[in-house]
């Protein structure tokens, strides 16, 4: 019998309230103290008095071990400690300019590449030439030194500037 996709990726889900199907189970109550082994009635009637819900933790145990607690704020708890455990992978995120491009374009593009580095990605900051303005190298250099020194804050030079073809590259990575 061969495995769906879904049956291998799903986690077993946890039994609450009238769900638990066991005669008797071993009770934890809500500030972690043990209150023995329980028939399930007697333990749902004690979680309906603490206004709260009986879980079952391990139900590979015998008899299986229920605890009483808010079961929205434990789902809530898991999902928040599993977004912690996630890691960032840095990408590398590129700008382009031009030499005539202009100033407050220039500065948006600027804002764009510190929004990347707070993000702690990388920026890969890129001055394309057309035609006649590859005799004009200089003022492409100007316009990626202007940059790099308004993000110099928040970013160091990971890749000097070095020329390719018709363009002139940098790449920033955050400090």
């Amino acid at each position: 019998m061969a495995k769906t996709r879904a049956s291998v990726a799903a986690p077993a889900k946890q039994r609450i309230n009238e769900q638990i199907r066991c005669a008797q189970v071993r009770v934890i109550g809500a500030e972690g103290d043990q209150l023995g082994i329980l028939t399930v009635d007697a333990a749902l009637e004690l979680a309906r008095e603490a206004g709260l819900d009986l879980v079952e933790v391990a139900p590979t145990e015998k008899p299986p071990v229920c605890r009483i607690m808010d079961f929205g704020k434990y789902k809530y708890q898991q999902k928040k400690r599993q977004h912690r455990t996630h890691t960032h992978q840095t990408k590398v995120k590129e700008i382009r300019v031009r030499p005539k491009t202009g100033k407050h374009d220039v500065e948006v593009r600027i804002n764009r590449a510190r929004e990347f580095l707070t993000h702690k990605d990388k920026v890969l900051v890129t001055v394309m030439f057309r035609g006649r303005e590859l005799a004009h190298i200089t003022e492409g250099q100007k316009v990626l030194d202007g940059i790099i020194e308004q993000l110099a804050d928040i970013a160091k030079v990971e890749a000097p500037p070095l020329k390719h073809g018709k363009r002139i590259m940098c790449t920033l990575a955050p400090k």
